[in-house]
């Protein structure tokens, strides 16, 4: 069954931080030795990232954690911030219900203004976002807020990781194969600076380095006939890596949820990911070098760099995702949209009528590939 993504839009919080002022922060508030701040500062640079967007103002993040002595008659006393490694993770909910609705809504309007689907037509609403927990949530904010039907039918996709959004074009698309009229409204929210370690923590400290806030929004039906020119969503994959449930991990903890990330990652993909794909694009008939756009999810720059070592790419195949990485940081499951965005921006302007395939690629705890193809 394919179907057509006929609105794509996306949206920042207003928030930005250099790269340089969160290492600062980072090895201020984090590191407890020369050799820490040697070994955070390496990662840091290494990150390729410049600037990244976060609904939570940054001075927060001094707040959690310089914030950790108030003054007494008696002197400094310790609060419980400082005993429990920044504020507990109701907190942080608190904060995810404020922050995350309104910049889902953003990206929303943004794509139904290009879609020629009104809100007032939308039949389902998928949300997917792993960073928090609400209920009722975004979905709901969607709802009311957008002036969707009441009638409309929800899907929540959670706690999947980078990787989440090509789990909701899985979803979408499925919905439009049950219902011939559907028009299916897909939204990503993350805010991944929340979950941001207040202490030294070697596996924890990559998380740090890259992540960042976005949302981004897709509209889905199964109409062909469209004033913008439809991406056809073929089909999707999934792919669990062998030997690699160790490897990357995103937990809930008492003071936030906390992602574990392995160095053997890229060397997991570099290992597995061909052979899968080159199967996969075979049902349908074409290569790795039909593909003419490579559409991947920023994990980091090693993560791209086994990507394009994997499957023989150009170098310039995965610029995009570079650019989006170093200006925007990884958002976790909306990144990839804002690849495509740009991708098929950059396209526009230059004149390019681009028809596909084209390749989504995203990596999430499991370790899983996913892949969605576009036509």
């Amino acid at each position: 069954m394919q179907c057509s993504i006929v609105g794509l839009g996306t949206a920042l919080p207003a928030g930005a931080v250099a790269q340089e002022d969160a290492l600062a922060m980072s090895s201020e508030v984090i590191c407890d030795s020369p050799k820490q701040e040697r070994l955070l500062r390496t990662l840091f640079r290494k990150s390729g990232v410049k600037t990244r967007r976060t609904a939570i103002p940054w001075q927060t993040g001094y707040e959690w954690a310089k914030g950790a002595h108030v003054e007494s008659d008696g002197g400094s006393v310790a609060t419980a911030f400082e005993v429990c490694n920044g504020p507990p993770t109701g907190h942080r909910m608190d904060l995810y219900a404020k922050f995350a609705p309104p910049l889902a809504e953003r990206a929303s309007r943004a794509a139904l203004d290009i879609s020629p689907v009104s809100p007032q037509d939308i039949t389902h609403l998928v949300t997917v976002s792993c960073t928090g927990f609400s209920a009722p949530g975004v979905d709901i904010h969607l709802l009311q807020s957008l002036g969707l039907p009441g009638s409309t039918q929800r899907v929540h996709v959670g706690f999947m990781g980078c990787h989440g959004a090509i789990n909701g074009l899985r979803a979408a698309r499925g919905l439009a194969a049950a219902d011939p009229d559907a028009n299916i409204l897909m939204c990503c929210v993350e805010l991944c600076s929340l979950h941001y370690r207040m202490t030294w923590d070697a596996e924890a400290m990559a998380g740090n380095a890259l992540f960042a806030d976005g949302a981004a929004a897709v509209v889905i039906n199964n109409q062909s006939n469209n004033e913008m020119h439809p991406l056809t969503l073929a089909d999707t994959q999934s792919c669990l890596l062998p030997d690699t449930t160790d490897k990357m991990s995103w937990m809930v903890g008492d003071h936030g949820f906390e992602m574990r990330l392995s160095g053997a990652v890229p060397d997991s993909i570099h290992e597995n990911l061909r052979p899968w794909l080159q199967a996969w694009l075979a049902k349908h008939d074409l290569t790795l070098d039909d593909v003419q756009d490579w559409i991947v999810h920023p994990g980091g720059p090693r993560i791209l760099d086994a990507v394009v070592d994997s499957l023989d790419l150009p170098t310039d195949s995965v610029t995009v995702s570079r650019e989006v990485l170093s200006e925007l940081g990884n958002m976790s499951s909306p990144t990839v949209l804002f690849v495509l965005q740009r991708c098929l921006a950059q396209q526009a302007a230059a004149g390019e009528k681009r028809n596909g395939p084209r390749v989504l690629l995203g990596f999430g705890p499991g370790l899983v590939a996913e892949a969605a193809l576009l036509k």
